[in-house]
């Protein structure tokens, strides 16, 4: 199982930036708690922060065709981010949204995401914690949606094999 581990613009910040908001950890730190999590769950867990929105979408071009799930704190992107959001909407994998703080509780301008109508779920407000539930909902939930995506496709063969008998019928 494969899950991208994203972080956008201010997160390499972590530890450093308004720790009375973010926490004390830096990213790095948090990007090894949550490896230390996926490794004993036999998950590759692939990290990646970039402040810049045309990396992240190269990021995501690159790695997220066979990816199973996706983990992202898209930061100020967030809020206006409309090509990072079409990139992760390409994607067929799962997108848990996830911000250390709770944004609902802080300035008006943080209430709008233009990722959540794309998102599969969102996290925010536990801290670095946050995270590693976001992979723990992907663990679990992993083998009932992919069940699900083979009863459609054979649901989608079932149908064409239907419609096949029809037109031979007629």
């Amino acid at each position: 199982m494969k899950v991208l581990f994203i972080n956008g613009p201010n997160l390499n910040a972590l530890g450093k930036r308004q720790p009375e908001i973010y926490g004390t950890l830096t990213l790095s730190q948090i990007e090894q708690l949550v490896d230390f999590y996926a490794a004993q769950q036999g998950v590759n867990l692939v990290c990646f922060q970039s402040n810049q929105e045309g990396t992240l979408i190269d990021f995501i071009q690159a790695e997220g065709w066979d990816a199973d799930g996706v983990i992202i704190n898209p930061g100020a992107l967030t809020h206006y981010g409309l090509a990072l959001r079409d990139a992760l909407a390409s994607l067929e994998a799962p997108i848990i949204e996830v911000h250390l703080s709770n944004v609902y509780q802080r300035e008006p301008f943080r209430h709008t995401s233009v990722i959540a109508p794309i998102a599969t779920g969102q996290i925010a407000g536990l801290g670095w914690l946050g995270y590693r539930l976001a992979l723990e909902w992907l663990i679990e939930e992993m083998p009932r949606l992919r069940f699900e995506k083979q009863s459609e496709v054979s649901d989608a063969d079932t149908d064409a094999d239907m419609d096949a008998d029809t037109d031979a019928d007629e």
